[in-house]
């Protein structure tokens, strides 16, 4: 159904526009790995994410951009539930992942967040080393079995574990930088190296779905450019949904992008090409173009 912003609920510049649902309609072949259907979020009686309906392709990049306040990041912490961490927010609708709802009672969270793995603004390494971050997960979530009986059989992990930090190290392109001090604190790496440590302590735990949220922002244009180049490759093997702020950086990386401007609202979601070159809203064009934002 057609909506139309009021003068209090656009972003200056903004202009007036009715939303075309076909803008949103992105098709794409096989199944969705994450299906979004009339996704709303308030935070108290502030409602910040409107009737979205979103479809997401496995083994590939979905951009999420648009202005501050827009909601991208409230619909991403829709994906795996750590809107559920906020008092104030009430989710409704669905999503499902594989074809499952994820907002049904008895969903465990801490297997879902296994799935739907996350990486932060800002780079949260654990005041632990290198090791220690990356093995940390797969202990939580028993893959690695530490117990007594299984030393005294003579099935201790450490081989195990040794060949887990190494393969989440290597994904997460650091494992030549930090082989040889993986007994390091990690609080002592570049903030560039910490953000990939943080993705190698998300690959470890074996996700199906990457979320990033703004991965990139608190760093330096050459570790950026090494997070892009991860985030590509990254896509041959996972689903990753990223939410960025540099509409640049959404045209390098992905091969879907998703609108969302004033109001909560999903405007406009295709192929990162179309979005960028030919946009069939008037207001997205705007945008891309910085006449707002």
């Amino acid at each position: 159904m057609s909506t139309q912003h009021t003068e209090s609920e656009r972003t200056a510049g903004e202009s007036e526009e009715r939303i075309d649902s076909a803008w949103t309609n992105y098709e794409f072949e096989g199944d969705a790995k994450i299906s979004a259907t009339d996704v709303n979020v308030h935070y108290g009686e502030e409602h910040a994410l409107k009737n979205i309906d979103l479809d997401i392709p496995e083994k590939s990049v979905t951009a999420l951009i648009g202005p501050s306040g827009c909601g991208k990041s409230t619909f991403l912490r829709c994906l795996n539930r750590m809107n559920d961490r906020i008092k104030s927010a009430r989710v409704d609708g669905s999503v499902e992942l594989d074809g499952e709802e994820i907002y049904q009672d008895g969903v465990n969270l801490v297997e879902l967040r296994k799935r739907v793995g996350m990486v932060f603004q800002q780079p949260n390494p654990f005041p632990k080393s290198i090791r220690d971050n990356v093995s940390y997960g797969p202990r939580k979530h028993g893959d690695i079995d530490t117990g007594l009986l299984s030393r005294l059989l003579g099935r201790g992990d450490d081989e195990t574990e040794d060949e887990l930090v190494e393969r989440a190290l290597r994904q997460a392109a650091l494992w030549d930088e930090v082989s040889d001090r993986l007994d390091d604190n990690a609080l002592g790496l570049s903030g560039g190296q910490q953000q990939r440590l943080c993705i190698a302590r998300c690959l470890a735990v074996d996700p199906e779905v990457i979320l990033m949220d703004e991965p990139a922002s608190a760093l330096d244009p050459i570790a950026t450019a090494k997070i892009e180049d991860l985030i590509e490759d990254l896509a041959e093997d996972y689903t990753v949904v990223v939410v960025t702020h540099s509409m640049q950086q959404a045209a390098r990386i992905s091969d879907q992008t998703a609108v969302f401007l004033t109001g909560g609202e999903l405007v406009e979601y295709g192929d990162t090409d179309q979005i960028f070159e030919n946009p069939e809203s008037q207001r997205v064009e705007d945008y891309i173009t910085g006449k707002f934002g």
